[in-house]
Parts: C-alpha cells; structure tokens; sequence
C-alpha cells in the first residue's frame, strides 16, 4: 500500500498589509509498488517510433533495438501496442490492418511484437499529432487500464501537419494518456516536443545519436513499470476571498499545473500529477490573502494529495503578519531556489529563441543573465552546459559573449536540461 508524505518549506510571516505567501510543498510517495499489479488499476503502455524517410536504414535499424528493449521491460500481463509514425500513425502490433486493439503482454506476445517491427520502414513525413491520435484510439480500448503510458521518439521537425491540428491531438490526448518524448539527433524541434510532453505529463530529453536509443527506452520504460500508483491529484484549498497565484512542480521538472486546474468544491482546486513511484516531487504553491495588520494569523492553504475522493496527506500554509523586519524580510532557501531555477530556464530558452533569430543582443542578454543565476544557485552542471553556448567572461555579472559555430546539439542538450532540476547547494 503506497503511503505519501508532504512537508512545507516557507517564510509565513509577513509585513503589515501583506498578502502574497509562497510555499514549497515536497510530496514524497513510498511503497508505490508496480504498474498494473493491484486489483484496482490495470496498466497499458505504447510504443511509438518514428519511420518518416529521415530516420533512413540505420536510424530504424536502432529503432527497432530500442523498441525491443523497451518491450522487455514490459512487465507481462501489462496491456500493450507498438505504433509507426511517420505522415500517419500505424498501428504495427497486435492486429496491424485490423481491430486497433491491445493484448496483455506475455512471452508469446512479446515475441510476435518484436517479429512485427521487421516491417518498419523508412519512408514519408513526420505528423506527430496523427501519431497521437492513433495511440489515443488505441489506449481507448482498455478503459479498465487506470495507468496509460506511451513513449514517442522523432527525428525531425512537425512539417506534415498544420500548428493547429497538432493542437488539436495534443488536447484530445490530455488526460487520456501520459507520454514521455526523445529527439533523435539534431533535427527536431525541442520546443514542439516538449510541448507534447508538457500536456501529457511527461519528459523530453535528446537522444544525441541512434545507439543511444535503447538504453534510453530500456530506462524509461523501467521507470513507467516502477510507478504503481496512478492518477494522483494535487489539491490545494485556500480560504474565502484568496486568490491561488500558481501552482507549479519545480522538481524534480519545471511544469506550470495552474492552468490546469479543476474545481473539487468552492474553496478547493484539483490539479493532476499523473503516476508515481517511490519517488519525492517539489511543488511552488502561491496565495495571494486579503491583507491583514500586525499579530493575525490565518490559514493560506492547506495542500492534500489525494487518490479518487481520498486525501492520502495533506500539509499546511501559513501566514502570520508582524512588523519584524528580520522576519518578513527572509527568504526561505528552498522558495529562492526554485524561483531562481525557474528564471534560469526561461533565459535559457529566451536566450536560444533570440540567438536561433538573429537578435544576438537579445541573446547575449539573456544567456548572461542565465549565467548568473547559475553561479549564484551553484549549479556547475548547467554552468557547464552554458559554456559550450557563450564564453563567460564574469559569471557573477553574467557578462558572457556568444560563441562562433556552436554545435547544434549543444544547444539542444542545453535546452533540455533547462526544465530539470536538482537540489543542488552551494
């Protein structure tokens, strides 16, 4: 039976008139056990490769390594489908041409999957949205599968489809499955894919060349396995007249929840956070109260983790209004840290934006600034990953200069990374 905890990290004392509170809300589940293993939850994964001609001869050669690896970690009795993309989204196993169906994996199955992915070819464009739709009308036949999972690899960029029709699949599929994403190579776009793996509550990371695939799909598919509680909402409640600012997860990845907010009752909201293994996720939770005068206290939120209708732990936000200065006027570490990370990521990616458009003030400006709030967090990983991108000549001032030639792929590994966090300390 998993058990969850929730702990707070904040500064609850505020000057006299003051309304914003911010909180750190760490939620730390344990004993998740495996997808699919309870008698209340059944589990589907897919698999989704891309076959679009640019992948050519090697690249679904590794394709179908990292398929096969990936369909080895499946755990049997575990509903699954395997699906080609490439202007359309074909489903190659179980049934290709018939029923969109899946079946429980076992030896037998398994077998038969691996045999059916000879058939992958390489060949026409890339419309990640039909891929989407595809595994959507997959994943609808196992409505008794409470955990539904997909991986999506591409090697290219959405050129075979309007913006709008991969809007479109993006939405039908949110809340029906979650999907984590790769890039192979250097000719994505990690903006368009994280776009994907923003609404399905998953990740986006690059694969840097094809022999890389099946380690990488061999791990995540490990990772989706090991989460055996499915469906858990984030609940924050706030009291009359308050105002919830956002609701964000800051670890261990940048994901803004608050538009995705739905109402459990008139003070409180529900925001989803998908499956979860025995891991611990970080939350930035901002209240904005009606201002109070010095020596009153009141509650700001009160954030729950529930499963259905049953709150599994719940932690508290507090505000306490006064006139020392010494206290109002300190930041908790772990509040600083997540807003710095925060900022971090949207230089980064601002910066590359302006760069990838010409606008190379612009992206001076940002990456220095990225820079600096790097050094100041202590984050050598990422101080790392900037300079493959700018030369710094002052990191505590951000003064860097943009580099001549850089490697694409450094600028994606940097773009990647920008969403993931670490609790670093100086």
């Amino acid at each position: 039976m998993a058990q969850f905890t929730a702990e707070v990290f904040q500064n609850e004392f505020l000057p006299d008139g003051g309304t914003d509170v911010h909180a750190i809300v760490r939620v730390t589940c344990r004993g998740a056990g495996q997808a699919g293993q309870t008698s209340v939850a059944d589990a589907a994964e897919i698999i989704i490769i891309d076959t679009s001609g640019s992948m050519g001869e090697s690249g679904i050669a590794q394709g179908r390594n990292a398929a096969t690896a990936a369909l080895n970690e499946i755990t049997d009795g575990t509903w699954f489908a395997v699906i080609a993309g490439n202007h359309v989204g074909t489903l190659v196993f179980p049934y290709p041409g018939g029923p969109q169906q899946m079946v429980r994996m076992d030896p037998s199955t398994r077998q038969a999957a691996i045999a059916s992915m000879q058939a992958f070819r390489a060949d026409g464009g890339t419309a990640m949205g039909t891929w989407l739709s595809k595994a959507r009308d997959v994943f609808s036949t196992v409505p008794q599968a409470s955990q539904r999972h997909a991986i999506l690899l591409t090697d290219g960029a959405n050129e075979h489809e309007t913006p709008d029709q991969l809007t479109r699949a993006i939405n039908e599929a949110t809340g029906i499955f979650q999907c984590d994403c790769r890039g192979l190579g250097d000719r994505w776009q990690v903006d368009e894919v994280r776009r994907i793996a923003s609404a399905l509550l998953g990740t986006v990371d690059l694969i840097p060349a094809p022999q890389a695939m099946a380690a990488e799909f061999q791990s995540l598919v490990r990772k989706s396995m090991a989460r055996g509680v499915a469906n858990v909402e984030l609940r924050v409640w706030t009291p009359q007249g308050a105002q919830t600012l956002f609701v964000k997860q800051v670890a261990p990845n940048l994901e803004d929840l608050t538009s995705r907010r739905t109402q459990v009752n008139a003070l409180t909201a529900g925001y989803p956070t998908g499956a979860w293994a025995d891991e611990s996720r970080d939350y930035h939770v901002a209240v904005r109260l009606s201002a109070k005068s010095v020596g009153q206290e009141q509650l700001a939120a009160r954030v729950q983790v529930a499963l259905g209708e049953e709150v599994q732990t719940q932690a508290l936000v507090k505000a306490t209004w006064t006139n020392d200065e010494a206290l109002t006027t300190r930041i908790d570490d772990q509040v600083a840290r997540y807003t710095g990370k925060a900022e971090l990521a949207q230089m980064i990616q601002d910066g590359l934006a302006a760069k990838a458009a010409g606008r190379d003030d612009d992206a001076t400006s940002k990456l220095g600034r990225a820079v600096q709030l790097a050094n100041e967090a202590g984050d050598q990983e990422m101080t790392s990953r900037l300079r493959k991108v700018v030369d710094i000549d002052n990191a505590e001032t951000g003064t860097v200069r943009l580099k001549k030639g850089v490697e694409r792929l450094d600028e994606m590994a940097l773009d990647t990374a920008s969403t993931k966090t670490t609790r670093v300390r100086k």
